[in-house]
């Protein structure tokens, strides 16, 4: 079991790619510490891996409140210690031109999905730098490399958390903690359907966006959270600092 005896925390693991994660982590052994901002779901994914005979805990967690997510770090290490977090959690916004974006959308985004992992980095680091391992696996977006018309703050978050991994690699390694981002294309999670209910034909969207990966189809949240399962563990005990992008060849075609 690659993640054998390993306490796993995860952002945002009530659903999609967190959740799938989560479950991918308790197949291989690790200790699954579920943290969402939707308690309902949160606890059906902590009975979900009780079921199959894992263990796992739920916490309720903003991950815009940096108090909160060094408390709940802080709980986590001191009952079980914390080998991994993986930040996960993160929101879109509706398409608009960088000049219709509102302030309070603005400060929404940037608050889930950077300053979510800015805190989640945060917390964790000190425990992690004391016990000398670590790894930490940040989710960004094919928008961390590349811009997206009409999804101006979405793509300034993404593009913001890969230097903010690189940076956490440089300064954590010497502490043998590692520092890793995954850059996922248009993966079929909630998120994706809040995405395309913008459009007048959400199907026919689908279709389209689909057509212009050369795999012809999106990405499921198991082919996600198997290169988010493979960073987390010893597997990948030389790569840190990476940008590892999961697009289904869209960033070449």
């Amino acid at each position: 079991m690659r993640l054998e005896d390993k306490t796993v925390l995860i952002t945002g693991a009530a659903s999609g790619i967190g959740r799938k994660t989560a479950e991918r982590c308790a197949e291989e052994g690790a200790y699954v510490v579920v943290t969402d901002v939707d308690s309902g779901s949160g606890e059906e994914v902590v009975e979900a891996i009780e079921d199959d005979g894992a263990g796992a805990e739920f916490h309720r967690l903003d991950v815009t409140e940096r108090e909160e997510f060094g408390e709940v770090v802080d709980t986590v290490a001191e009952e079980h210690g914390i080998d991994v977090l993986v930040n996960n959690a993160g929101v879109g916004h509706p398409s608009a031109y960088i000049e219709d974006i509102s302030d309070s959308v603005r400060d929404y985004v940037m608050g889930v999905n950077l300053m979510g992992v800015w805190n989640g980095c945060q917390a964790v680091l000190p425990h992690m730098k004391e016990q000398g391992s670590g790894a930490i696996v940040n989710v960004g977006s094919l928008a961390s490399i590349l811009g997206f018309p009409k999804q101006a703050t979405y793509s300034v978050t993404k593009g913001a958390v890969l230097n903010l991994t690189r940076t956490v690699a440089a300064e954590a390694g010497p502490f043998g903690v590692r520092a890793n981002l995954v850059c996922p294309g248009f993966t079929d999670t909630r998120l994706l359907e809040q995405f395309l209910a913008s459009f007048d034909d959400p199907e026919e969207a689908r279709e389209k966006i689909s057509e212009e990966y050369p795999l012809k189809r999106l990405g499921e949240p198991k082919e996600v959270a198997d290169p988010i399962l493979f960073l987390a563990s010893d597997e990948s005990s030389f790569v840190t600092g990476h940008a590892l992008v999961i697009d289904g060849g869209f960033s070449i075609s």
